[in-house]
């Protein structure tokens, strides 16, 4: 499955909702999160998510109300 990694507005956002949210299982996009970082004096969120395309990421985060401001799929050195 590709990765992807985007950046968005933290919004209000707290960081136990950011962990219910990477711990969601896979949505009927078929993306899951692998990982979110944030940086609340930024006001800034990135998830590094697993999904079959870039189309999916952003119908993602439409339905959850948020823009991304870029998207790329990148690849890892992690193992699974």
């Amino acid at each position: 499955m590709p990765k992807f990694l985007d950046v968005h507005g933290l919004k209000d956002l707290d960081e136990e909702t950011l962990r219910k949210t990477q711990n969601a299982p896979k949505d009927e996009f078929g993306v899951t999160h692998d990982n979110i970082m944030y940086n609340k004096d930024e006001d800034k969120f990135y998830c590094l998510l697993d999904a079959p395309s870039k189309d999916a990421v952003v119908k993602h985060h439409e339905k959850h109300g948020f823009k991304c401001e870029w998207i790329t799929e990148v690849k890892t050195t992690k193992e699974n």
